[in-house]
Parts: C-alpha cells; sequence; structure tokens
C-alpha cells in the first residue's frame, strides 16, 4: 500500500504546478501538500460525472488516507486538515467547473474567510 501511494505521488510531482490552481486532465495527478500531509490528486470521467480521488500521507511509512468523490459540473470538494489549538485548518478546494476540474492550492482558513480564492478557468488564462 505504501509502494504504491509512493508511486502515485512521484506521479504527482511530475505534474505539480507553481500556480494558485491548477486545472487537470483525465488521469493526470497533481501533488498537494497540506500541513504535514502530501499526496495526490487525480479524476476519471465516469457516466454519472467526474471520479476524484485524492490520496494524503503524513509520511513515507503512514498509512495512506483516500478520499473519493463524483463532482458533476459546478460542485465542489474541500479536504481540510485542522491545525493546532489556535491556528486555522489548512484546506484546498477541489471544482468543476463545466468540464474542467481545479485544484486549489492549500491554503489556510483564515486567509479562505477573508478573501475568495475559488479557481476559475479565467483565472488560468483559458
Amino acid at each position: 500500500m505504501t509502494r504504491l501511494f509512493a508511486e502515485f505521488a512521484f506521479a504527482g510531482l511530475v505534474w505539480t504546478g507553481t500556480s494558485a490552481a491548477a486545472e487537470l486532465a483525465p488521469g493526470n495527478g497533481h501533488s498537494v501538500h497540506l500541513a504535514a500531509f502530501d499526496g495526490v490528486v487525480y479524476y476519471t470521467v465516469e457516466q454519472d460525472g467526474y471520479r476524484v480521488v485524492a490520496t494524503l500521507a503524513s509520511g513515507a511509512d503512514a498509512l495512506p488516507l483516500r478520499i473519493a468523490s463524483t463532482l458533476a459540473p459546478g460542485q465542489r470538494l474541500t479536504i481540510s486538515v485542522p491545525g493546532s489549538a489556535g491556528q486555522p485548518s489548512i484546506d484546498f478546494e477541489i471544482l468543476r467547473d463545466g468540464d474542467a476540474l481545479v485544484v486549489s492550492d492549500a491554503i489556510p482558513a483564515a486567509v479562505v474567510d477573508l478573501v475568495d480564492v475559488t479557481p476559475t478557468r479565467g483565472a488560468l488564462g483559458k
């Protein structure tokens, strides 16, 4: 299981961008970093929507956590890692914008509350 996670994480590193949001193609991975967790997000096109899979772990020897959801156009999924006492959580969002799937970089929840950071296709130069 750990080896499989490492392979997905490595594949995701290949596709990582430096922007605040990345638009994914089906089957391509995007690496994510949330506090002590690293992982990869990818999706496949299914009959009832885009099946999004995020796999995260806190280290090479830790058991990974997999989150899967099927998104219809306009739907979003937020994954959050709580902060320590008195600190905001670290969140990232996966948004299905029509035929595009956009993954935002992790951002402290306190910043999300102050600014609308929802990635849009226009912000990605599309």
